[in-house]
């Protein structure tokens, strides 16, 4: 939240805002698939820590650069890029972890508290920021972001786990990116629900981006307000994700999954003609909610169906497209739209075309065999 309202604070310019977002992840698209390989080779927990205490170090010059006065957006930028370079090995490494702390029975549940933990965050984390930043400035934003990678580390280090065993059968990098891929075309479902994420990330996400822009020039609110965005996002991620990890059964999560693919679009649609701030906090109450929902039923079904020797892979393509693809690809278009035509044409075009997909992929199959034989798929 403190790095979006920097930038806009530096540069006054939706096109740049959305710049540092892509900046951001942009390693993510280049190096991501190697990074798969590693989380298949090598010690996922220890490759978690290692990449989370890289990050502590980031989170601290980020507070220095702040602090010192010396921030520019070329300097944002970059430090945006390192964080970017760990993630992508981090990312792929701690969500192929999450079958050895749950198990594959425990699955979807897990991946639902995993969301609803993040949410949480997203509620805590803009609102505290909102507050910092209106009380003490915006440097104190990024220490207290920095310190927090202690409470992530020392829980890091508490995890036990059963021993780890290196794969049997060692191969090439590029042969093990080959592998993955061809396995994702070749596994109907998993082609499917990959393409939907990718449509979904790519075009959807990117709102998220674009809400320090929105809240200031759409709604006229300033930090405080644009931190309550984030935080109704939060709180509807967090409702949507507490319900499907109560839920179980195939039949319900295909269920939810076909109404949180149309439903994420129609309240982003809604969102785009608001210019004031209280429906716009209920409008993304519902769309937190509808996107957690989404996002969470279609990462458990892919972990789901995944062999365990391909995990860190897909988890990487998975990672490549809603954290690369969605910050570079997504949010750089978003982000010229935004200055071309104003903010809330670029989110009403992201959610007509996610829109018509939607209403394509649910008539094709395997989506359309979801509708009736929905057990057999989770």
């Amino acid at each position: 939240m403190a790095q979006a309202w920097l930038a806009l604070e530096l540069t006054n310019n939706a096109f740049l805002v959305g710049l540092v977002a892509a900046v951001g992840s942009l390693p993510i698209v280049l190096f991501s698939m190697h990074a798969g390989v590693l989380a298949d080779r090598y010690e996922r927990l220890r490759l978690v820590k290692i990449c989370q205490t890289l990050l502590l170090f980031e989170a601290a010059l980020l507070w220095w650069f702040t602090w010192s006065g010396h921030v520019t957006i070329g300097w944002l930028l970059l430090i945006a890029a390192i964080a970017g370079a760990i993630s992508s090995v981090e990312i792929p490494s701690r969500q192929s972890l999450v079958v050895e702390l749950a198990g594959r029975e425990d699955l979807p549940q897990a991946i639902a508290l995993n969301s609803s933990g993040f949410n949480l965050a997203r509620i805590v984390g803009p609102a505290l920021a909102a507050l910092v930043i209106a009380k003490l400035g915006i440097g104190w934003a990024f220490a207290l972001n920095a310190l927090s990678y202690f409470a992530v580390l020392i829980g890091l280090f508490m995890v036990r786990l059963s021993p780890w065993r290196p794969s049997a059968q060692l191969v090439r990098p590029l042969d093990g990116i080959r592998e993955s891929f061809a396995y994702m075309r070749d596994t109907p479902l998993v082609a499917a629900l990959m393409k939907l994420v990718t449509v979904y990330s790519v075009l959807g996400t990117p709102y998220l981006t674009l809400m320090p822009v929105f809240a200031k020039n759409r709604l006229g609110l300033g930090a405080g307000g644009y931190g309550l965005l984030l935080a109704c996002v939060g709180v509807g991620g967090l409702i949507g994700a507490l319900a499907l990890a109560a839920r179980s059964g195939a039949q319900a999560g295909s269920r939810t999954l076909r109404l949180s693919t149309y439903g994420y679009p129609i309240v982003l649609l809604v969102l785009s003609t608001l210019t004031s701030a209280w429906p716009a906090y209920v409008a993304l109450l519902f769309a937190g909610m509808a996107m957690i929902a989404n996002g969470a039923i279609a990462n458990s079904m892919l972990q789901h169906n995944v062999p365990d020797a391909l995990r860190g892979r897909l988890m990487a393509a998975y990672s490549f497209v809603v954290v690369g693809l969605a910050q570079t690809l997504g949010s750089f278009i978003a982000g010229a739209l935004a200055r071309a035509l104003g903010v809330q044409w670029a989110i009403a075009a992201g959610a007509v075309i996610m829109l018509l997909y939607a209403a394509y992929v649910f008539e094709r199959p395997p989506f359309r065999i979801v509708k009736t034989t929905g057990p057999s798929l989770t």
